[in-house]
């Protein structure tokens, strides 16, 4: 375990079905698994509410404010103010979730596009790292943070990390970090597994997006935080590194990455 005597789940969807029917139970498992903060993001700012209660709920709960890029042709007017305004709150330490997907293209991509740099806009005024989602979308997605980075650096991560070897090492070259679901526990994730080999520990973040993705050996089942550790573990394993390496890492990454969360005293220690 890390020295802060836990893990973190660094992106997960506390209010979505499958989860929010069963939300303390929920977090019980986590806790009794070793996961002591969790990250829940924000997909809609319709549902930005749902994700107040959750975080006012819970001591070791944060959110995010955010529009997905599904959602980019649904809440089209998402102006930087609105994002900023909601970012006051103390638990909201992150910007997103935002990006690309043109996998599903359930939204124009000009209007994801849009979407994206209105984010990434938010984070550079607001030094709260933007949470980045990209699908089949490397090349507009490099193009874009490139841009934008010109413009001032603002911090991010590449969540659920499923893309190319040259979106990883761009991405790492602006500084950003890129975090590892339970994808990389299935047997058919081979080019996944090579480049996590490759992610520099200091970059490195672990995440379940529950309620998607459950991990080995808990396909098939709704996803939950508690499964992170089981992609530490085999993230671990994996790496050449030990359990608690990989965990005191990510866990401090994860602080270093979202400021705004003061650690706990034990990490002074």
């Amino acid at each position: 375990m890390s020295k802060y005597g836990y893990i973190v789940d660094s992106h997960c969807h506390l209010n979505y079905e499958g989860i929010i029917e069963q939300q303390d139970d929920v977090v019980q498992r986590a806790r009794a698994a070793g996961v002591g903060c969790m990250l829940s993001i924000n997909t809609k700012l319709r549902q930005y509410p749902e994700i107040i209660d959750i975080i006012e709920k819970y001591d070791d709960i944060f959110g995010t404010v955010g529009i997905h890029p599904h959602e980019a042709e649904n809440e089209p007017d998402v102006a930087v103010q609105a994002l900023l305004e909601r970012a006051a709150h103390p638990k909201i330490v992150g910007i997103g979730e935002t990006g690309l997907d043109y996998y599903y293209d359930n939204a124009p991509r000009d209007m994801q596009a849009v979407n994206f740099r209105s984010h990434i806009t938010a984070s550079r005024e607001l030094g709260l790292p933007v949470i980045v989602h990209t699908r089949d979308a490397d090349d507009d997605c490099i193009n874009i943070l490139t841009e934008e980075m010109k413009k001032g650096f603002f911090p991010g991560v590449i969540h659920c990390f499923t893309a190319s070897q040259r979106l990883a090492d761009a991405c790492l070259e602006m500084g950003l970090y890129i975090s590892i679901s339970g994808i990389v526990t299935f047997r058919s994730a081979k080019e996944l597994q090579a480049s996590a080999k490759t992610i520099p520990l200091n970059r490195l973040l672990i995440e379940t997006d529950s309620p998607f993705l459950a991990p080995v050996p808990h396909r098939g089942k709704k996803c939950e935080p508690a499964f992170v550790a089981n992609t530490a573990e085999f993230l671990a394993d994996l790496r050449g590194e030990s359990l608690e390496e990989l965990s005191e890492a990510t866990t401090q990454n994860f602080f270093d990455l979202f400021s705004k969360i003061t650690p706990p005293a034990k990490a002074a220690a």
